[in-house]
């Protein structure tokens, strides 16, 4: 018997009925990209950073390569170590053919076609020549290059309160650069009160805000002033991250001073001054209409080892958080009762918290956000993220907003990258998306209304995100 089988990346992999084909190629495969959360750095945009070779274009700060090259059994030289950079690429190109089911096999093999035109499959045999392939094709690529010819329309990088925004002012001083590259709010530095270098960090913040800052008001007048920049700056949205979610209520100016005159605070006092700072912070997002996105669950640093090695961001992380989730819940209703909860999109890097984010969220819907003609609710369960950034991690959670929320309404994809080649996890998404629709209408779980599903698609995919970040696109 026959066996038909789909040539690797054709072009309609992961698409396996006719109406997630159409959706694809009439409504996601062109539309342009809103990257509305990723870590690429403002300085290599405004420098126009290029690279000698596909080691440092590819690896570099790129923790998901770093876990998979670790768990080939390569030690850390040939991850964040002194080899060379072309020894780092053999170890990569030795590990990616053991990825089958990753979606770094097929993330890799989308960036090599799109940006550097290889059909072929990297490995042992073909890496000398994708090396040289790459390398060449380096030459007449930038960061900027590479983003426009991704169809970027927008990304909002992750931006420290501490940050002067001096890369973010030279991008949009350069009537020459089309993309908008706006900057995103990341307290999590003057969150972390129990961390090392809290104190060091908060003459840093004192220093880029003008204000003396000895106690919580002026803390926070330290934190309005630089959210005044952000937004001068066109910040529409502000990051915060935490490895478990805080509710404890009480004299945040007592815990500061403690941390201040070098003692460290004890778990109840962090936890409060950390709901106390979130309260204010919160409603200074919600006073300026930026969007809060709280990413929550993940255990930092769990290898001492690396992080001596490297420091943070290490690939060190891993799933943390498993009670988190009424907390949050308290946070959120303190910030409901006040009138002051801002749009907010949760995210969690325990896949377990989905069911138990999308019914949280469900709490604190109402009628304040109808913007234009779509109306995309107040709050967003967040894209698959991190651990989560898989084909099943994808598919579980839009499947889960479709059976408790409305999937309709989604802000779409981003990417989390600090790689300017990351871009193809975007059409990867969008074809995830489209397969699952085709699924529900070929299965007759939904009318064949292609006009209205087409749109559904564009929404998703583009026109939510605009309107409910307030891009202006």
């Amino acid at each position: 018997m026959k066996i038909k089988v789909k040539n690797f990346l054709c072009g309609d992999f992961m698409l396996e009925n006719e109406t997630a084909k159409i959706l694809y190629r009439e409504a996601a495969e062109n539309i342009p990209i809103i990257d509305y959360h990723c870590h690429i750095s403002p300085k290599e945009i405004a420098e126009d950073k290029r690279y000698d070779n596909i080691a440092q274009a590819w690896l570099g700060g790129d923790h998901y390569k770093w876990r998979a090259i670790r768990a080939n059994g390569y030690g850390e030289r040939y991850v964040t170590g002194d080899a060379a950079d072309y020894e780092k690429f053999s170890a990569w190109a030795h590990t990616l053919p053991k990825c089958i089911g990753n979606p770094l096999y097929i993330w890799a093999h989308m960036e090599l076609k799109k940006y550097f035109g290889y059909n072929g499959n990297l490995n042992a045999e073909t890496m000398d020549a994708v090396w040289n392939l790459c390398n060449e094709k380096l030459q007449d690529m930038s960061a900027r290059s590479i983003m426009k010819s991704s169809n970027v329309d927008l990304i909002c990088t992750t931006d420290d309160p501490a940050d002067t925004l001096e890369y973010h002012k030279a991008i949009q001083d350069d009537a020459d650069f089309e993309i908008k590259v706006l900057p995103a709010f990341r307290p999590d530095k003057g969150l972390h009160i129990e961390k090392p270098g809290f104190t060091d960090y908060i003459k840093k913040l004192s220093g880029t805000s003008g204000v003396d800052i000895r106690g919580a008001d002026s803390l926070f007048e330290a934190y309005s002033k630089r959210l005044d920049c952000f937004v001068s700056m066109g910040a529409k949205t502000a990051d915060n991250g935490f490895e478990d979610i805080p509710f404890l209520r009480g004299d945040i100016n007592q815990v500061l001073k403690k941390a201040l005159d070098g003692q460290k605070p004890s778990r109840e006092e962090t936890d409060i001054y950390k709901t106390e700072l979130m309260l204010f912070l919160a409603g200074q997002y919600q006073k300026r209409g930026l969007v809060m996105q709280i990413h929550l669950g993940v255990a930092r640093n769990a290898s001492d080892r690396l992080f001596k090695l490297y420091g943070p961001d290490a690939g060190a992380d891993c799933i943390g958080g498993y009670d988190c989730i009424l907390r949050l819940s308290k946070l959120l209703n303190e910030l409901d009762k006040r009138d002051t909860l801002p749009k907010t999109v949760l995210y969690s890097v325990n896949p377990e918290d989905n069911a138990a984010l999308a019914a949280l969220m469900g709490c604190f819907q109402n009628g304040d956000c109808q913007i234009k003609q779509n109306a995309t609710g107040k709050m967003q369960h967040g894209s698959a993220w991190w651990f989560n950034d898989t084909k099943t991690g994808m598919r579980d959670q839009l499947i889960n907003l479709a059976e408790h929320s409305l999937l309709a309404n989604f802000v779409g994809m981003l990417t989390d990258s600090r790689s300017f080649l990351s871009y193809p996890r975007h059409d990867y998404f969008r074809r995830i998306l489209c397969q699952l629709l085709g699924e529900y209408v070929e299965a007759g779980e939904y009318p064949r209304d292609l006009p209205y599903l087409l749109r559904m698609v564009s929404n998703i995919c583009y026109n939510n995100a605009n309107d409910y970040f307030g891009f202006g696109l």
